[in-house]
C-alpha cells in the first residue's frame, strides 16, 4: 500500500532552477568552512572516495578548504591516506591547516613538485582551478601522469557550459576535456557518476576521467 502510493506521489515531475542551485552552492560550507560543492556532487564524491579508498588526493584549487576538509575526514574514516590542496592564496582557517591528512602548497599547481606524489599506492586528482580552457587543459596535462588505474581525475565546474558562459572561458573546462580525451585513450569518462542522480546531476558534466 506504501509503495503504491508512493509511485503515485513520483507521478507528478518537480522543476529544479540550475541558476538557484548553482547560486546555493556558493553558500554550502562543511564544519563551519566555506565549500562550495554541488550538493550531488558532495554526495558522490563519498562514494567514489570510498570505491577507490586512495592514499593520496591533490586538489588544485583550494580557497577556504571546506572541500578540503571533507576530503580529508573521508580519508581520516577509512583510516589512511592524505591530501595535497594547491592555490596561490593562503585563505584556510586553523582548522583545515591543522588536519593531520591535509598538506597545503600555495605556490600554484604549476610549481607543484610532482615527485611529492612519488611512493602513493593509489592516486586521485581533482582538478577545480581558474575553469578557463587553456589553464585546465595544462593542469589535467600535467597530473593526469599520477593518477593510477581505476581511480580518478575529476574536472570540475564544467557546468559553466550549461550556465551559457562558456565563452567567457574559452569553451572552459568541457573544451578541455574534449581535446584531453581525444588525445589520452588511458582515460574514459565515467557517465555514471554524472548522471547518478538523474541525466546531468553534476557541476561536473564529462569530468569524471577514469584511468583505465
Amino acid at each position: 500500500m506504501i509503495l503504491k502510493k508512493i509511485k503515485k506521489v513520483f507521478k507528478k515531475e518537480i522543476s529544479y532552477s540550475l541558476k538557484d542551485i548553482y547560486n546555493g552552492h556558493h553558500n554550502i560550507t562543511y564544519r563551519g568552512v566555506l565549500c562550495i560543492k554541488c550538493p550531488f556532487d558532495y554526495i558522490t564524491y563519498q562514494m567514489i572516495i570510498n570505491q577507490v579508498k586512495p592514499d593520496l588526493i591533490i586538489e588544485i584549487g583550494t580557497n577556504e578548504g571546506g572541500s578540503t576538509l571533507y576530503l580529508a575526514d573521508l580519508l581520516e574514516i577509512n583510516g589512511v591516506g592524505e591530501i595535497h590542496s594547491i592555490d596561490i592564496e593562503d585563505k584556510c582557517p586553523e582548522v583545515v591547516k591543522e588536519h593531520k591528512r591535509i598538506n597545503l602548497f600555495f605556490n600554484g599547481w604549476e610549481n607543484y613538485d610532482l615527485d611529492l606524489a612519488k611512493g602513493f599506492k593509489t592516486v586521485l586528482v581533482i582538478e577545480d582551478s581558474s575553469h578557463h580552457y587553456k589553464n585546465t587543459l595544462d593542469a589535467i596535462n600535467k597530473f593526469a601522469p599520477l593518477v593510477t588505474k581505476d581511480s580518478y581525475l575529476i574536472v570540475e565546474d564544467g557546468i559553466l557550459s550549461s550556465m551559457g558562459w562558456s565563452k567567457s572561458f574559452d569553451g572552459g573546462p568541457v573544451r578541455a576535456i574534449e581535446v584531453f580525451i581525444e588525445k589520452n585513450k588511458n582515460f574514459k569518462i565515467d557517465n555514471s557518476w554524472e548522471n547518478f542522480f538523474g541525466k546531468d546531476t553534476t557541476f561536473n558534466p564529462k569530468g569524471f576521467l577514469k584511468r583505465i
